[in-house]
């Protein structure tokens, strides 16, 4: 379970850059809605703690029960279904007393660790039909509970993460191009039916988010925190109002963005810290992936390799998503901010998959002196 670690191996960039973000979310938070911020903190400190402790476990002896993670997730998912609170239309949080628990951000960590596993006892045969079959099967029952909450856009960055750690996994490129020939034009023609009338392929208020999305003038009262969103954005040009402002003009001081702490903060870090402040946030999560896929290169075995690889993509899709929508390039989805929107659930479960990344790195193949690792 444990093993002696050489501490020249641990990687401090990657902490450094996971700290820094946090920090900066802490006090963007704090600015957004001040009564979350102490709660932010003491999940970060919390975090940290997971990390710092899941680093030294031997992540090869934590992937021996790779399939109780899988029924975990989908016991986990299941009971929000059973038990879980309704907030603005959506069951995605299971009430535990002191807080309200996300069971999807802990399972999509806990199918990273799942799927590491598998796609390492399946290397060789990756691409044989039977366990293609096997590994879609296997990722529609997490993704059809996620979706059934309902919560479309953590299911299609969890496909999302899944496709990502396949395509690491050695999936062939012939694959992958006949996905995306046939994903993208059905995309489009997706886009085309919810256009119409009537229309019955999604609930009735993700049809709307996408209708506002392409025609926000036509449809104000779905487009509204969207269309607030970029303009507070704007409204901080180069350097921001600055954190904890007061100014009459803000458009987070109107309370013209709701919950802004959450799924929305990167607004209020446009209109508080600027462009400046904003590329600084957008520079440390391409950081914290590039860090993780660096890890990921040097990894002893593939197992390691795909760990590393699944939480670059959580950070990184996640990221991609939310920055999309907050700034109007995609429709308006409830997603956080990876180590930056409020949400204890997604922070502590992220530190955790960090100390996993953590522990692949101590565990890194060493190097000979010539141009390979052994």
């Amino acid at each position: 379970m444990f093993r002696k670690y050489q501490l020249k191996n641990f990687n401090l960039i990657l902490v450094a850059a996971v700290f820094a973000q946090t920090i900066l979310g802490i006090m963007v938070i704090g600015s957004a809605n001040s009564d979350y911020q102490n709660r932010q903190i003491f999940g970060m400190v919390f975090g940290l703690i997971i990390m710092l402790v899941v680093s030294v476990i031997d992540y090869e002896f934590v992937l021996q029960f790779y399939y109780v993670y899988y029924v975990a997730t989908f016991l986990l998912l299941l009971s929000v279904l059973f038990f879980g609170t309704d907030v603005g239309g959506a069951t995605r949080w299971v009430d535990i007393g002191v807080t309200r628990f996300q069971p999807s951000e802990l399972g999509k960590v806990l199918l990273v660790l799942f799927f590491a596993k598998y796609f390492m006892k399946i290397e060789e045969s990756v691409n044989e039909p039977r366990f293609i079959a096997l590994t879609a099967a296997l990722a529609a029952v997490p993704l059809f509970l996620i979706v059934k909450e309902p919560d479309l856009s953590t299911t299609i960055v969890t496909f999302l993460i899944i496709a990502a750690m396949f395509f690491a996994a050695g999936l062939s490129s012939k694959i992958v191009a006949w996905s995306l020939g046939i994903g993208i034009p059905a995309i489009g023609i997706l886009l085309i039916l919810i256009m119409q009338d009537g229309q019955q392929i999604l609930d009735e208020y993700q049809g709307l988010r996408i209708l506002a999305w392409l025609k926000p003038d036509e449809y104000p009262a779905s487009a509204y925190q969207q269309q607030n969103s970029i303009m507070a954005i704007g409204s901080g040009q180069l350097f921001g109002k600055g954190l904890y402002n007061t100014a009459v003009d803000s458009v987070k001081n109107g309370n013209y963005i709701s919950e802004p702490q959450t799924d929305f903060i990167f607004a209020v870090a446009g209109e508080e810290l600027g462009f400046v402040g904003s590329v600084v946030i957008v520079l440390l999560l391409l950081m914290i992936v590039i860090q993780c896929l660096l890890i990921a290169k040097k990894a002893k075995d593939l197992s390691g390799q795909l760990i590393c690889v699944g939480m670059a993509a959580i950070v990184g899709f996640q990221s991609f998503v939310n920055i999309c929508v907050v700034t109007g390039m995609m429709p308006n989805t409830g997603l956080p901010l990876p180590f930056i929107s409020y949400g204890l659930t997604s922070l502590v479960t992220l530190y955790g998959g960090m100390g996993f990344v953590l522990n692949v790195g101590l565990q890194a193949k060493r190097y000979t002196g010539d141009t390979h690792y052994v």
